[in-house]
């Protein structure tokens, strides 16, 4: 199935073609009309093909039809960057102006590449009737922080004045994602709920006889304290750090297109409070929470990250807004271990997780000596 849905998916460079050719079809209304119209015709597509063996699971459909969707914004930023041409010349006049900026192309690319290989895989893992709740997690946090990040951007950057009416369809792909992350939220876990010995013992030792998780915790303070940092400068704060940081680092936080502004925002309002949680989560014995958090938050940073950097460096942001070439090697260093931080996180929590597991007396369990028990699932024992 996630064959069929590749080679489907590229149908759109013909759809794009056609309404790049027609004038007819560029008008602003019109563009908005073809894209719900595409949007509903792959849906039925795909429910119309699989109506002899549908999917359980809905989530099919949203990666479905959105993989049809990451062929577009792939078609946009080669576009952009001049490396393919014919595709969406009227996209930039009576569309959505605003993906031609540094940081809406490398959003694109994002989605046309990252996005597009974990629909493929997420649909591959349904149809063989498998789980994949950790990277639809992974998933939900990226599309998320990327579209908050861009419709917000939009409205409040140079590009507000210039919102067309396709613009709306982009709280689609806002709303669905947020519908996904709930829903994956809210199923049961694939990993064992409550512990046992092994969780007992994990949970017996200090933060200073766990060195790994000490340096997380390291690691999680530095990240909060630069998040504090670039969501002050963000705020215009007058105090001589944001300063000196803005003006020799990263002058492309003032870029007057709005992202990176906003991507700032984001991190300081909804970013710092959960890397808060972490560390306590790291403290705390039985924080099972941590296994899917850790997940969603890493993939929002990592997409934000991407966007970011690749932004700044990018040759379509104006010289003044780009990183300094004397602080090129520590901005991009800074930046990199900053998107690596959550991942660390939960790839700890998921690859030795007794010490975020609840833990309960088994059955038979009370009044024996300790045996070394597997960790599992309680209705399991």
């Amino acid at each position: 199935m996630e064959t069929l849905v590749f080679l489907f998916s590229l149908s759109a460079l013909g759809v794009l073609y056609a309404m790049n050719s027609i004038p007819e079809f560029q008008e602003p209304y019109v563009i908005l009309g073809i894209g719900a119209a595409v949007l509903v015709v792959v849906f039925l597509f795909y429910f119309l093909i699989t109506r002899g063996n549908r999917p359980k699971d809905a989530l099919f459909f949203v990666f479905a039809v959105f993989s049809f969707t990451c062929v577009i914004d792939l078609t946009s930023a080669l576009e952009y960057d001049g490396i393919i041409s014919g595709f969406m010349e009227f996209y930039r006049k009576t569309g959505e102006p605003y993906l031609g900026t540094a940081y809406a192309i490398m959003m694109c690319y994002w989605d046309g590449i990252a996005h597009f290989i974990m629909y493929l895989m997420m649909i591959g893992r349904i149809t063989d009737r498998k789980g994949y709740r950790t990277m639809g997690l992974f998933w939900a946090g990226s599309l998320c922080a990327n579209m908050s990040v861009f419709i917000s951007g939009i409205v409040a950057g140079k590009y507000g004045s210039e919102i067309r009416p396709v613009f709306w369809l982009n709280f689609v792909f806002l709303l669905v994602p947020v519908w996904a992350a709930i829903t994956l939220f809210t199923r049961p876990k694939d990993r064992p709920l409550i512990g046992g010995y092994n969780a007992q013992q994990a949970q017996s030792m200090k933060l200073i006889w766990r060195p790994v998780d000490l340096i997380l915790v390291l690691l999680l303070l530095a990240a909060m304290a630069f998040t504090t940092l670039r969501g002050l400068v963000a705020l215009d704060s007058p105090l001589e750090a944001c300063s000196v940081y803005l003006r020799h680092y990263e002058p492309y936080l003032k870029d007057p297109v709005g992202y990176p502004r906003v991507m700032m925002l984001h991190l300081f309002f909804y970013g710092l409070p959960l890397m808060g949680a972490f560390v306590y989560g790291l403290l705390k014995p039985g924080c099972s929470w941590m296994s899917d958090w850790t997940v969603f938050l890493a993939g929002a940073v990592i997409q934000c990250q991407w966007a970011h950097v690749g932004g700044a460096l990018h040759p379509g942001t104006a010289a003044p807004f780009r990183v300094p070439a004397d602080a090129l090697w520590s901005v991009a260093a800074a930046n990199l271990l900053y998107a690596a931080v959550p991942a660390l996180v939960a790839a700890r929590v998921h690859s030795n997780p007794y010490f975020f597991l609840k833990i309960a007396p088994f059955p038979g369990q009370t009044g024996l000596p300790n045996s070394e028990e597997k960790d599992t699932k309680y209705k399991d024992k």
